[in-house]
């Protein structure tokens, strides 16, 4: 009895001692030993696929995928719970991998979840035709490349497919129909081409289709459309061509997107079909007529209707007012006319409404009922109605829409009148887009409250008035356009608070003062526009603070004083046009030194010195100099005066000065009293003709010809009753003219021309067309030529401007305050004529063509080809 007690003892104390040994060793549920590998097939593919890894920044693989510790215990890998222990899953997903993945990994015929995407694998994907029981392959988001390889159609468990996000090519494999469990498929995002197999109609339970992002072509298969499980078909983005199949035998499908392709004809009637379609997305292809009346009917469902980029045209059914769960509308670019319907105001989850680029219309009187009617939509925060054809005040309603509106867009329409100040309770507006309009009146009332806006455009329009200091609040500004209105005063300081603006654009409006230096605080400014203003002083030192900067346009200022030196540090500078100024002073040689320039302009203004013949200087395409009279040498393109002059040619030149003065100076004496005596009898001698001075330059046949490139028609500018009038650049002054050439074969040109030599000899007013010259010879063979030469005026006549063709492009609108003073400087034109020019004139043929238009918009009086003259005195009354 004691033996059995003792062995029954030592029995006990060997199970204590073996047992924990035991379950280390071989594990109880999840536990396995260290050192024991009982699969050793799953064991040499997981260090296969561990060597091809190129990359692993986080060290997920290498901390413990090693020998000493189980398989089962590394990163990313889960087991079966019974020896021999199997790979069941294999999950590494975003962990930045990279290299090849190897194909070893077919060989773990347990494998069930294989998930490395989001990753940097590159390379083919990896021959899995051994994993039968594989249910999900996601290799999303990699940098796989190759052909889809026929033999994943092995995989006959697989029900989730994603190979998105890679550059795979080649065609979808056409034995994908084999994946008969196949519930979800994504492969948008990469390059596949050919064909959509109609085999998919064979795979039932398919719920998503996802090959957006591709170079897939052909038509939509019929059989795709019959697919009774699908839920969710994305073709987007393809090359996809054909009408959209009248078949649809999909009713549970919830988002059907083919945007981006090239299908066209119409909307399918069968469509009505699908009750259940909660997203439609048919946006940037060809489809076109109307839009089925009932269409907001038949999809009661609807929450995101895309149609945009489209040939829609007609009227917007009514009936889209009526799901309501419809959240988000784009009906943008495509021809839709008529009003918009007030109905679309019963929408309570609307959030988003794009009517852009369409014809729809309102008056001052009707069709603007809508604004009233969407104010009921407490959830609107877009409002996009950009390129229509509304016109009208903009209704005082407005102010009723949701308080959380962010974007307002109504840009290119022809809306009129003041702005209802009240908008400016819009405290939640981004973008507030009012550009290309007839809008008046002042923008002090309202625009201050905008606090959180981003953008805001207020280009061409007419608003006048101040840049109130309220501005100042707008700390979010990023883009600020007030070009092209008529705003005046003076910059206010708060302006130096909008230190996030990336664009500031003032141009063409009656700024006047100093520039402010605030605007140097706008570090991630980029593009900066104060052209045609009436900006005086100096251009501050702190704009060289800009660290961004790409353009600056300056140009059509009275400034003053030089470039600062503080500019030599833009060195992301693009485009500097400084021209039409009164700048002065040295050439700034540190121009030299911005590498980044491609467009410099300061012609037009003082500078003096030599310009250098390298770095952007010596690029004559790039740099305009013109009207600089002080600057010298450079670039042999640059045609500018040479710099130096010999010392020993100065010396004898100033030798002959000394000896020649005195001589030249009797001779001078008596030229005068010879001249004296011949004057009345050259005057009678030369009566019938125009007599150009020595101050009128002398040009020939062949300059006019080579200036004009032989009077080319792309040179004409016009026609008139007696000649024809060519755009040209005098060879030696380098002048741009405008030449008018008379044809002498028509009645009365010959008359016409000696009526403006007449009229334009003796007259000189800053209202009347300078001229350069007069031209009489013969032609090249022979033939009788007469032209006068006058000033190009770059703006044109008043007749472009006030009548525009339809076939070109159309300029900027003359706004009232302009049209006063073109309306002043032709007034005091012909009140110089008519009584101070020293012999009375009448004009004969005062119309728009005849004004000109300078660079500063001035008006300049032409063409006295009819002038009347009146001898004797000058009378003090009024001409008739």
């Amino acid at each position: 009895m004691l033996l059995m007690r003792h062995s029954m003892l030592l029995a006990k104390l060997a199970v204590l001692i073996v047992l924990p040994f035991l379950l280390l060793c071989y594990g109880v549920g999840n536990v396995y030993c260290s050192t024991i590998h009982e699969n050793r097939e799953d064991l040499r593919s997981l260090l296969d696929f561990k060597k091809r890894i190129s990359s692993d920044p986080n060290g997920a693989l290498m901390s413990n995928w090693t020998t000493n510790t189980h398989f089962c215990q590394w990163n990313g890998v889960n087991c079966t719970s019974t020896p021999p222990y199997r790979v069941r899953e294999l999950i590494l997903t975003g962990l930045n991998l990279g290299g090849e993945i190897s194909s070893s990994l077919g060989n773990l015929t347990s494998l069930n979840y294989l998930d490395l995407s989001n990753n940097s694998f590159h390379g083919p994907i990896p021959l899995l035709n051994k994993l039968q029981n594989l249910e999900y392959l996601l290799l999303g988001s990699n940098l796989l490349q190759g052909v889809i390889p026929d033999a994943l159609t092995n995989c006959s468990n697989l029900v989730t497919l994603d190979l998105s996000g890679n550059n795979l090519n080649g065609l979808i494999p056409p034995r994908i129909s084999f994946l008969t469990k196949l519930a979800y498929i994504k492969l948008y995002s990469n390059h596949v081409t050919g064909e959509i197999p109609a085999s998919l109609r064979n795979i039932t339970n398919l719920q998503l289709v996802h090959f957006s992002k591709n170079q897939l072509n052909g038509r939509i298969p019929d059989e795709v459309m019959q697919m009774p499980n699908l839920m969710e078909l994305h073709l987007n983005q393809n090359n996809l061509s054909g009408s959209i199949p009248e078949v649809w035998q999909m009713p549970n499908i919830l988002v059907l997107d083919l945007s981006v392709n090239n299908l066209s004809g119409r909307i399918p009637r069968a469509l009505s079909n699908v009750s259940s379609l909660q997203g439609l997305s048919l946006a940037s292809n060809m489809l076109g007529s109307t839009l089925p009346s009932n269409i907001g009917d038949a999809l009661p469902n609807l929450t995101i209707l895309y149609l945009g980029e489209n040939y829609f045209e007609g009227h917007i059914p009514a009936s889209l007012g009526n799901p309501p769960g419809l959240g988000v509308i784009d009906l943008s670019s495509n021809y839709f006319t008529g009003q918009i319907p007030n109905s679309l105001g019963n929408l309570s989850q609307l959030s988003s409404l794009n009517l852009d680029q369409n014809m729809l219309q309102s008056t001052d009187n009707e069709g603007w009922e809508f604004i009233h009617a969407l104010g009921k939509c407490r959830s609107l925060k877009k409002l996009s109605l950009s390129i229509n054809r509304l016109q009208g005040a903009i209704p005082n309603s407005i102010v009723n829409l949701s308080s959380t509106l962010t974007y307002l867009l109504m840009s290119e329409n022809n809306l009129s009148g003041t702005v209802p100040p009240r908008i400016g309770r819009f405290s939640s507006l981004v973008q507030l887009s009012l550009d290309q309009n007839y809008l008046t009146g002042t923008i002090e009332e309202w625009v201050g409250n905008m606090t959180k806006l981003e953008r805001l455009n207020l280009r061409s329009n007419s608003f006048v008035g101040i840049i109130p200091p309220s501005i100042g609040q707008l700390t979010r500004l990023t883009y600020l356009f007030l070009a092209e209105n008529q705003f005046t005063g003076f910059i206010p300081p708060s302006f130096g608070n909008l230190k996030s603006l990336s664009e500031l654009h003032l141009s063409y409006n009656n700024f006047k003062g100093g520039i402010p230096s605030e605007l140097g605080s706008f570090r991630v400014l980029t593009i900066l526009n104060l052209s045609s203003n009436r900006f005086s002083g100096g251009i501050p030192e702190t704009l060289g603070k800009f660290e961004q900067i790409q353009t600056i346009q300056m140009d059509q200022n009275i400034l003053t004083g030089n470039v600062p030196s503080t500019f030599r540090t833009l060195n992301t500078l693009s485009r500097l046009n400084l021209s039409h100024n009164n700048l002065s002073g040295p050439l700034p040689d540190f121009l030299n030194d911005l590498k980044s320039l491609t467009k410099l302009d300061i012609s037009y203004n003082n500078f003096q010195g030599e310009v250098p013949t390298d770095g952007v200087f010596a690029n004559a395409t790039i740099i305009s100099l013109n009207d600089n009279p002080g600057l010298c040498g450079g670039a042999t393109d640059l045609h500018l005066r040479s710099c130096h002059v010999g010392n020993k040619r100065v010396g004898v030149v100033n030798y002959l000065i000394k000896i020649l003065i005195p001589i030249f100076g009797f001779m001078s004496l008596v030229l005068l009293v010879y001249f004296l005596f011949l004057e009345k009898k050259t005057r009678r001698a030369n009566a019938s003709e125009q007599s150009f001075g020595e101050h009128f330059e002398k040009v020939t046949y062949n300059d006019l010809a080579q200036a004009t490139r032989d009077f080319s028609e792309s040179n004409l500018i016009g026609r008139g009753s007696y000649g024809s009038v060519y755009r040209g650049k005098l060879k030696e002054s380098k002048m741009e003219v405008a030449v008018k050439v008379f044809d002498l074969e028509m009645q009365g040109a010959e008359r016409s021309f000696l009526s403006e030599c007449e009229a334009l000899r003796s007259i000189q007013h800053r209202n009347l067309l300078p001229i350069i010259t007069a031209c009489s010879t013969v032609d090249k063979v022979g033939n009788v030529f007469k032209a006068l030469v006058y000033e190009l005026m770059p703006n044109g006549s008043l007749d472009t401007w006030l009548h525009h063709k339809g076939d070109e492009e159309a300029p900027k609108r003359l706004g009232l305050t302009k049209i006063i003073s073109i309306a002043i400087n032709v007034a005091d034109a012909l009140d110089y004529l008519h009584y101070d020019c020293g012999r009375p004139t009448v004009h004969c043929d005062l119309k728009p063509s005849n004004i000109l238009l300078d660079d500063d918009m001035n008006a300049l009086l032409g063409d006295f080809g009819i002038a009347r003259f009146y001898q004797g005195p000058q009378s003090h009354g009024r001409f008739s």
